[in-house]
């Protein structure tokens, strides 16, 4: 089933894997930030009933975490107020929207995986932001929200895990939270997940999109090392409350992407999504 997609954001990272990806398989019109300014609820209108899509698929948001503390009125018109604008726009025209989250909705205070059904409990004006959108996207009957956390991949290398791999390669020291558990998220992998939800027109709603399995960012480093062939580099564990960090981040942020699987889309693991990232990269 070919569609046409309005990609939202598609300047950014997830924005330009999708661009990528997608564009093989379906017809696209891509707006930048440049392009849209997705908290001008009228240019947002103007630009979804000019191209008339299927699909509109948000890939904007503002996402320093720690100057959102600073910056609110920034942080809520990209990541609540914009999601609004799209939503009632793609409602006009009875398209479907997809929208990202983030597993920072939830405070990090448990010990299993995350589910869909978890109540959240945001902790800063990134996280507050971000659930607002979450609760936006619904004005739009059809469409799917789908939580993504530590995105890596995507073809200018600007990840947190490019940064902890560059430093690796390099034999400079590597610094990686001891007590932050995530579930990483590859570009490639979500892009093709976010695709099939919309070919198998699975039921809409909220799915955990990342990657199967969990890790702290001490152990994805140590993991990076090891696909490289650099067992000894010297990763340097730190906690959270050594970073000086402006913002509070969710200490077990794993997400459960099992509802994902029911609906026939079972997501690769970490460690093989790492696999494959590290041997895109060197290929190139």
């Amino acid at each position: 089933m070919k569609l046409l997609a309005l990609v939202v954001g598609a300047g950014g990272q997830l924005g330009e894997a999708m661009r990528a990806q997608l564009g093989a398989e379906h017809e696209l019109a891509a707006f930048s930030r440049r392009d849209l300014d997705v908290s001008s609820v009228s240019a947002v209108r103007e630009a979804v009933q000019s191209v008339c899509p299927d699909v509109i698929i948000n890939c904007a948001a503002y996402t320093n975490v720690d100057a959102a503390e600073h910056e609110p009125e920034r942080a809520f018109a990209a990541n609540a107020l914009g999601v609004r604008a799209l939503a009632r726009a793609a409602a006009e025209v009875d398209a479907v929207l997809v929208h990202f989250s983030t597993d920072f909705v939830f405070d990090g205070t448990t010990d299993r995986p995350y589910l869909e059904s978890d109540v959240p409990n945001p902790r800063g004006v990134y996280a507050v932001s971000k659930l607002l959108g979450e609760w936006m996207a619904v004005d739009s009957p059809r469409h799917y929200v789908l939580r993504v956390e530590s995105l890596f991949g995507g073809p200018h290398a600007r990840s947190s895990v490019d940064k902890i791999l560059d430093n690796i390669l390099a034999g400079t020291g590597v610094r990686a939270f001891s007590d932050r558990t995530v579930s990483p998220s590859y570009v490639e992998d979500v892009v093709s997940a976010t695709s099939a939800l919309l070919t198998a027109q699975a039921p809409f709603g909220l799915y955990h999109c990342v990657n199967t399995g969990w890790t702290t960012w001490a152990g994805l480093a140590r993991e990076l090392a090891d696909i490289v062939n650099r067992p000894g580099a010297p990763i340097a564990e730190v906690p959270m409350a050594d970073a000086g960090l402006t913002a509070p981040r969710p200490k077990f942020a794993a997400l459960s992407n099992a509802k994902l699987a029911a609906s026939g889309i079972a997501m690769p693991t970490w460690q093989d999504a790492l696999r494959r990232y590290v041997a895109m990269r060197s290929s190139v």
